[in-house]
């Protein structure tokens, strides 16, 4: 069939607005609207079979029921659900009712035409009241990955609004040991706080009610800050990797990111976050940066390497010489490393392999020393050093064939291996 005999075969079953019309030509010619295109065929129609010419109201379209006259009221609605909040982007989708689906098939089937032909209602409404959603807010249309989706509920007459999630990006030192990462609930009690006693309920003697192990974590420090600034319901903090407990943070600092939920704001004053963080002891930030959710993934699986310093003691005097000896033999080495006996409750049990890029150390006496070494990212350092009674092999101890420990651990350096994490297509 050609485009007039398909355009008189959906005139024939029917009053048709413009839109529906050219609807199922939508994939012929560009550069116009279904409705433009509905009234070049009505027209071309008419001229061609000498027949008046007679447009249909959309109110009168048997087909969608007056809705394709109704999308400059639906983007005033979407406009309206979207007021207060902050987006560069955005989607509209819709639901339709399904009467009006089945009318839109109908369409289709009752002119001979495949079922598939042109464009289906539900997509010509996203699209145009997505159209005039842009226009009204100039903003910009996303379909992969936007700010806010408003979903036009056309039975029911209203529109929800999803906010997206937004992204901070940085990098924080932690300045105190005895600080974790993220907040650390009590064992005993699962975070409760409570545990049960011969009176009722008690407050819990391991945690002593607080519910958690530490008083405080960066998390705790830091998220907050990013969550009020973007007022936002919820924000969850992702760390580089982390630093044990009792292990300080230094250097340039480990890279993070904040995701924050249902944010109304969605470009802070970054360096405002960044100086009423900073006001707090204990934990610094640095180099807060707007990001994409892409950074999330980037920050937790890009490949790190990571330079350390720490305090060990010996329990038998050592030389410089037997420590050289040591050194040079765990230098560019590749250790094999059993699941730690202080974290085997939480891990799973497997060998790692780790390399030692460089190490380096200084004696302080002889049964002291400062070790610093850089390392692929998941060594375990105190266990390359103590040897964690075979688990680690080779290990600073089991070369120097005594007893050492690590007495004070500190991060001094997070760095991608070929790449930094602050790759400026993770930013906004």
């Amino acid at each position: 069939m050609t485009v007039l005999a398909d355009a008189r075969a959906v005139l024939a079953a029917g009053p048709v607005c413009d839109a529906c019309l050219g609807r199922v030509v939508a994939d012929r010619s560009f550069g116009l609207g279904n409705d433009e295109r509905g009234h070049g065929l009505r027209v071309t129609v008419a001229l061609t079979d000498d027949e008046p010419y007679e447009s249909t109201d959309p109110a009168d379209c048997w087909v969608c029921e007056g809705l394709t006259g109704r999308y400059d009221e639906w983007a005033e609605r979407v406009v309206d659900a979207l007021d207060g909040v902050e987006f560069a982007t955005y989607q509209v989708g819709s639901r339709v009712p399904p009467l009006l689906a089945e009318n839109d098939r109908l369409l289709r089937e009752d002119a001979g035409l495949d079922e598939a032909a042109g464009e289906l209602l539900k997509s010509e409404m996203n699209r145009e009241v997505g159209k005039r959603v842009g226009q009204a807010t100039g903003t910009d249309v996303d379909f992969e990955r936007p700010d806010v989706l408003a979903l036009c509920n056309v039975e029911r007459g209203d529109v929800d609004v999803q906010v997206n999630p937004a992204f901070v990006f940085g990098r924080y030192r932690k300045l105190e040991r005895g600080i974790p990462q993220t907040e650390w609930p009590c064992r005993e009690c699962g975070g409760s706080g409570k545990q049960l006693g011969d009176d009722g309920e008690e407050d819990c003697e391991h945690c002593g009610g607080s519910g958690y192990l530490y008083d405080r974590s960066v998390e705790e420090h830091v998220a907050p800050h990013v969550r009020d600034a973007m007022d936002g319901d919820e924000a969850v903090f992702h760390g580089a990797g982390r630093e044990d407990v009792d292990a300080k943070m230094l250097g340039s600092g480990r890279p993070f990111v904040v995701e924050v939920k249902e944010p109304q704001v969605r470009a802070p004053d970054v360096d405002a976050i960044e100086t009423a963080v900073n006001e707090e002891p204990g934990v610094e930030v640095a180099d807060l940066a707007l990001a994409t959710y892409e950074m999330v993934e980037r920050v937790k699986g890009l490949d790190a390497r990571k330079t350390y310093r720490a305090d060990v003691a010996f329990d038998a005097p050592v030389t410089e010489t037997d420590l050289a000896n040591a050194l040079a033999d765990l230098d560019g080495v590749t250790v094999a490393q059993e699941t730690p006996a202080r974290v085997d409750h939480r891990r799973a049990a497997k060998t790692r392999q780790r390399t030692v890029y460089d190490i380096d150390a200084e004696l302080v006496d002889e049964r002291h020393a400062v070790v610093e070494l850089t390392g692929e990212g998941g060594l375990y350092v105190k266990e390359l050093v103590s040897g964690d009674e075979g688990r680690t092999q080779p290990s600073l101890a089991g070369l120097l064939g005594c007893h050492a420990t690590v007495t004070a651990l500190d991060v001094v350096d997070v760095a991608g291996e070929a790449e930094s994490f602050a790759d400026p297509d993770f930013l906004r």
